[in-house]
């Protein structure tokens, strides 16, 4: 009899941990699809306005005020609130060298989210696949087809005319997203030579909760807290690019080090 009602309570035992498991599933399932119809409702309902606003180069600054909207509509959306450390102020005006950890696609809209100033992102061209959301990711962006020396060649011509403008430029310096148990991947030169070309000052950015809330790995995530924090500016004042390898490792550290701060 004993061995009876064991073997019933290990039954309902498993019973209830596979419902759970197949729950967990399909919030999960769930929640990836709510994320890209977010994605398409809010470009949908700003549709007209974001069209006007890439008729012209000039009227760029226009699209990032929509984009930012955008950005910051869908983390509400999907009951992600963040929470963004300043250590310095950027400067209405000048232009700035942005970089981040890279490891989600809230990544993009969490950096809209935190930075004010108009800045153009230099992405991977696989993005323009993205129903929509790729139509205008492709007219307003620097896309790099990371395969390709010509392609590395063009970004730095498009990302320098930008920085003529006025803009500044995000760029992700793991050259893409790196494998789950990869912290922080090694840093790749394109952003270190631009802000030492154009002497424009290096913003670590970290991001610190990002792969937990939307990893790529499909089966995770969900609500809660994004914690951001801006560091310290790097300088490149009177900096050559032998001093690349230098800016890149010392900005490297700083986010890492802010990494391993935000989870023990």
């Amino acid at each position: 009899m004993a061995k009876l009602n064991l073997c019933i309570k290990n039954c309902i035992l498993f019973l209830i941990f596979d419902t759970m498991r197949i729950i967990k599933c399909l919030f999960w399932i769930l929640w990836r699809v709510w994320f890209y119809v977010l994605m398409g409702i809010f470009i949908v309902i700003m549709l007209p306005f974001l069209v006007i606003s890439i008729l012209k180069e000039e009227w760029y600054p226009y699209f990032f005020v929509m984009a930012r909207i955008w950005a910051r509509g869908i983390l509400l959306g999907l009951g992600c609130y963040y929470r963004i450390e300043r250590e310095q102020e950027l400067e209405e005006g000048k232009s700035y060298m942005l970089t981040a950890n890279h490891t989600s696609m809230l990544d993009i809209m969490l950096m809209l989210a935190v930075i004010r100033n108009p800045f153009v992102f230099v992405g991977k061209k696989e993005l323009v696949k993205i129903p929509l959301f790729g139509f205008f990711y492709k007219r307003t962006c620097i896309l790099v087809d990371r395969s390709s020396p010509k392609s590395r060649h063009e970004v730095f011509e498009r990302a320098q005319k930008r920085l003529k403008q006025g803009m500044s430029i995000c760029i992700f310096p793991e050259g893409g997203v790196p494998d789950e148990a990869i912290v922080l991947d090694e840093f790749k030169d394109g952003a270190f030579r631009l802000a030492i070309e154009h002497q424009i000052p290096i913003v670590p950015i970290t991001f610190g909760d990002n792969k937990k809330r939307m990893s790529y790995t499909f089966f995770s995530g969900g609500p809660g807290l994004l914690r951001a924090k801006v560091h310290h500016f790097i300088e490149t004042k009177e900096k050559t690019l032998d001093d690349k390898k230098l800016l890149r490792e010392e900005t490297r550290n700083v986010i890492l080090k802010q990494l391993e701060q935000f989870n023990p």
